[in-house]
């Protein structure tokens, strides 16, 4: 009797702790002595997880897109400042520094109470349960969604819409949304949807599918575009990455190893060049180490 008890236990714990792992866990204390943190699907729960060591860069660091970080930092600070500020789309050609810029408002504004919460797009359905836990917080907040880009059936879709323009609930004014994509209305635009367009007069009037693919775009109150560089743009990013790593001098051996890497990647932006300029100056030092061995 006694031995078929002990057994009955026995299965008993080993069931329990196999539906652990299922069961909601209780809800973690954020730790709010970050800059930076994710948000993180742990036990069926989401959580604000805080990232140790955020990545730190500095906004000079970011070339040739000037005039599109002199308006991302003047919302910044309108924001950071309790002023009226909007949340902000950066779309464009890949490489070109849209999600390096955000990142680098951290390093900026940090001291002024910014912080930022990264997203990524399969929960952003966590969005109004996220804004909830920073509504009361005195810091202020971007919520950062990187490469952003939906399908028609994605859940995401609908929830950011509403915390961007608000439902019968209004939005918290110390959070904003930053995200960055490739494409300018965030969703794919199919030939078929041409067909929906309507011609009154000299009148074009878009289809229903059109028009509520660029309502999400449109909630965003600032767009800024990036686009390709030209290889003069992407040398002068090389050189700045190349003297961040002790190389000074562009001369035309560098240069050409620079415009032979990116004619490798099919690419000129601004992360085939830091690429080119770690790959150089890792090359330089091993050389140097092994003709001083």
């Amino acid at each position: 009797m006694m031995a078929n008890i002990e057994s009955l236990i026995n299965r008993a714990e080993s069931i329990l702790e196999r539906l652990s792992a299922y069961l909601p866990s209780i809800q973690q204390d954020v730790d709010w002595n970050a800059l930076a943190w994710r948000w993180q699907i742990m036990n069926g729960r989401g959580c604000l997880q805080a990232v140790p060591h955020p990545h730190q860069i500095k906004l000079e660091a970011i070339c040739n897109v000037d005039a599109q970080k002199a308006e991302v930092v003047r919302n910044t600070a309108q924001f950071v400042s309790g002023f009226p500020a909007n949340s902000v789309l950066l779309t464009g050609a890949r490489g070109t520094g849209k999600s390096t810029l955000v990142k680098a408002l951290l390093s900026e504004f940090a001291k002024d109470g910014l912080r930022i919460v990264e997203v990524e797009k399969q929960d952003l359905v966590a969005l109004p349960e996220i804004v909830s836990l920073l509504r009361a917080r005195p810091e202020r907040f971007i919520i950062f969604c990187d490469d952003l880009s939906f399908e028609a059936t994605d859940p995401g879709y609908k929830t950011l819409k509403v915390v961007l323009d608000g439902s019968i609930a209004t939005t918290s004014d110390n959070v904003v949304v930053y995200a960055t994509s490739n494409r300018r209305h965030l969703m794919p635009e199919y030939m078929a949807e041409n067909l929906e367009t309507q011609y009154v007069g000299e009148e074009i009037r878009p289809g229903e599918t059109s028009e509520e693919k660029v309502s999400l775009s449109e909630r965003f109150g600032l767009w800024l575009s990036f686009y390709a560089f030209d290889q003069d743009e992407y040398l002068t990013v090389a050189a700045y990455w190349l003297s961040e790593y002790g190389i000074a001098e562009m001369n035309d051996e560098v240069r050409r190893a620079a415009l032979t890497f990116s004619l490798t990647r099919g690419a000129r932006s601004g992360r085939v060049a830091y690429q080119f300029a770690r790959d150089y100056a890792g090359r330089q030092a091993l050389a140097n180490q092994k003709s001083a061995s």
